[in-house]
């Protein structure tokens, strides 16, 4: 069954957890006894509210205490048509961190906006990453429709505008669906409210929506996590090379080359579960053995010969800081590209981006938590990567202190 990742984003108290409550409630993804929970944790905040539907997703006592969201919830359902990972990313603006990587490895984004409202500062915030991180769909909820009446007119002003700004970001696919998230209107089923929105509701366009742009060509990628050599009685020249396809597929027979040394050799044979298969496609763990016998390491990269992705010691790419500490000019840090990690430093900070207007703002020199930045990162090894917007599976990293060991940053590759 397809899988769709995707994540909810807007202001605080525009209803991102309720919807998403909603969603769960009115598709059976909720047992008995969780709805039950709910119910008497929803009468001790208010004695007249049968549930709270946000108290699925808002799990953390801090968050409960304030019925703000400040980490990111992932909630799981199912229906016949699809699977669904969503991530509820935090609306306040100094979690933008938060949002960075919780918006990263997914198909679809649902920016939520106030009815009463309009477009804000975040609304704006959000989209701007939402176009950084190259997010294919994006789901404009024009919630609490309740609250102005229903109304036809201020909806399409809303997606008027929206339009209009989503132009300067290059946004593709945008849609609009107007909601009320607390009463249920255009959740599961169309709302008897606005008999002038024609459309689809939220869940049936989830079950529907195309997650497979246009276009898209993931060349294969594999990256080696572990050598398996046992050398005993009964295997004692096995030498098989355990990892997963990052994207695309290998098959036996395959002429393939190891980066970043540049040997050239061909897919033996391909194992997964102990048996050997033809082939293995994106998303598979499996154990390649080559016909030469070369030296390879935790971290090398098997592709077909005439696929290459990019090579280098010296790469640029944007980064969200997730450190409370500066950045310091100079400092040793960890790159981690999947399995594989090298030393490097930022050897060059080009710009920052302004995430209220998306404007290039020329570097002082310093990093601070959630700034997102261009810079040109230099390292002692090469790596070898793809583009972010060509394929997300390589084309991501995290930047790890060395001292600490602390997760400082998040990045795309160019």
């Amino acid at each position: 069954m397809e899988l769709l990742r995707f994540f909810t984003a807007g202001n605080v108290d525009d209803g991102k957890s309720t919807l998403i409550g909603r969603l769960l409630f009115e598709s059976d993804s909720i047992s008995t006894d969780i709805i039950e929970t709910l119910t008497r944790q929803s009468k001790l905040k208010n004695a007249n509210q049968s549930l709270d539907l946000a108290l699925l997703t808002d799990g953390l006592r801090a968050e409960r205490e304030q019925g703000i969201t400040i980490d990111v919830a992932y909630k799981y359902f199912s229906t016949k048509s699809r699977k669904f990972i969503i991530a509820d990313t935090p609306g306040h603006i100094q979690y933008t961190r938060n949002m960075f990587t919780g918006a990263s490895n997914t198909s679809l984004a649902i920016i939520l906006i106030d009815a009463r409202y309009g477009i804000t500062e975040q609304t704006k915030r959000h989209s701007i990453i939402a176009s950084i991180l190259n997010i294919p769909n994006i789901l404009v909820c024009v919630n609490k429709m309740d609250l102005v009446e229903f109304s036809e007119t201020i909806f399409n002003t809303i997606k008027s505008d929206y339009q209009s700004f989503s132009k300067i970001l290059e946004l593709d696919n945008v849609s609009f669906i107007p909601t009320s998230a607390l009463l249920g209107d255009n959740i599961t089923k169309l709302s008897t409210n606005m008999t002038w929105y024609k459309d689809k509701p939220l869940l049936n366009f989830l079950e529907t929506v195309n997650i497979h742009p246009q276009n898209k060509n993931e060349n294969p990628r594999f990256q080696v996590q572990y050598i398996i050599r046992p050398q005993t009685k009964e295997l004692p020249d096995y030498r098989g090379f355990a990892g997963k396809v990052l994207s695309g597929n290998f098959h036996c027979g395959q002429e393939v080359e190891i980066l970043p040394s540049n040997q050239k050799t061909t897919i033996d044979k391909i194992e997964f579960n102990q048996q050997e298969i033809p082939n293995a496609s994106s998303g598979s763990s499996v154990i390649f053995h080559l016909k030469d016998d070369i030296d390879i390491t935790r971290g090398s990269t098997i592709v077909p010969i005439d696929q290459l992705p990019k090579t280098s010691k010296e790469f640029s790419a944007i980064i969200c800081w997730m450190d409370s500490s500066e950045f310091i000019t100079g400092q040793k840090i960890i790159v981690q590209h999947n399995c594989n990690r090298v030393l490097g430093i930022i050897k060059e900070i080009q710009y920052k981006i302004d995430i209220h207007t998306y404007d290039k703002i020329p570097s002082n020199g310093k990093i601070k938590l959630n700034d997102i930045c261009k810079v040109i990162i230099k390292t002692a090894q090469p790596i070898s990567y793809d583009s972010y917007a060509e394929n997300k599976n390589t084309g991501a990293f995290i930047l790890i202190n060395e001292n600490t060991n602390l997760t400082i940053a998040a990045g795309t590759l160019d």
